[in-house]
């Protein structure tokens, strides 16, 4: 058992997955359970932030209440991750945004960044990573080369699916990644789709193939 890997077995997250993975499924119903998903994720992926005591006045009495002391950066990476963004963001409302833009080119069997912008002052932000497919995990582990490079916190990966093998290879480069996600999928393919899968988060989420 990978101790890094929190895979969120609730019955209405699987539901919504299953929707996910029918092909039938058009882009607008796909778009809204991405968005719910990440709300999910949210949740689980923020339970140990820190939090103090401040006093306010109810309607009733005073009292003292827990708020959070500091969000994480929510830094998406483009394209599908920003699937995942709204529904995060609907959860923390205060977290600034980054966004990586990166692809895998066949011709030269390398990943390419064209984008890159990260907030002000990151330097030791906790940051939520979020890329809904996790397959050969080429694209996330030089996602996290680069946040690291702008030396941040403690990184946390969100995503809706991971490969077995992507798993391995994110453990060895980064050991110290903790990943929520739905499923720990079967395998790849040949083509490198994830199986069962869902197909291409991007194109469906986008209505783009």
């Amino acid at each position: 058992m990978n101790n890094n890997l929190h895979e969120i077995n609730h019955p209405v997250l699987q539901h919504k997955l299953s929707i996910l993975r029918d092909k039938d499924t058009n882009s607008r119903a796909f778009r809204d359970i991405m968005n719910e998903i990440g709300r999910f994720l949210a949740y689980e992926a923020t339970k140990n932030l820190k939090s103090s005591k401040i006093d306010i006045q109810t309607p009733i009495m005073k009292a003292s209440v827990p708020v959070i002391n500091d969000y994480p950066i929510v830094v998406s990476v483009l394209r599908a991750g920003n699937g995942l963004l709204d529904g995060v963001l609907d959860t923390l409302p205060f977290s600034a945004v980054g966004f990586v833009g990166m692809y895998r080119d066949k011709f030269i069997n390398n990943t390419v960044e064209y984008y890159f912008k990260l907030p002000e002052k990151c330097e030791g932000r906790d940051v939520l990573l979020l890329d809904p497919m996790l397959a050969t995990g080429d694209t996330a582990i030089s996602a996290l080369d680069r946040l690291k490079q702008y030396k941040v916190g403690k990184i946390t990966m969100l995503t809706v699916l991971i490969s077995p093998e992507g798993l391995e290879r994110i453990n060895h480069f980064h050991p110290d990644v903790e990943i929520y996600t739905v499923s720990k999928e079967d395998g790849l393919n040949e083509s490198g789709y994830l199986l069962p899968g869902l197909g291409d988060a991007g194109d469906r989420l986008y209505n783009t193939k």
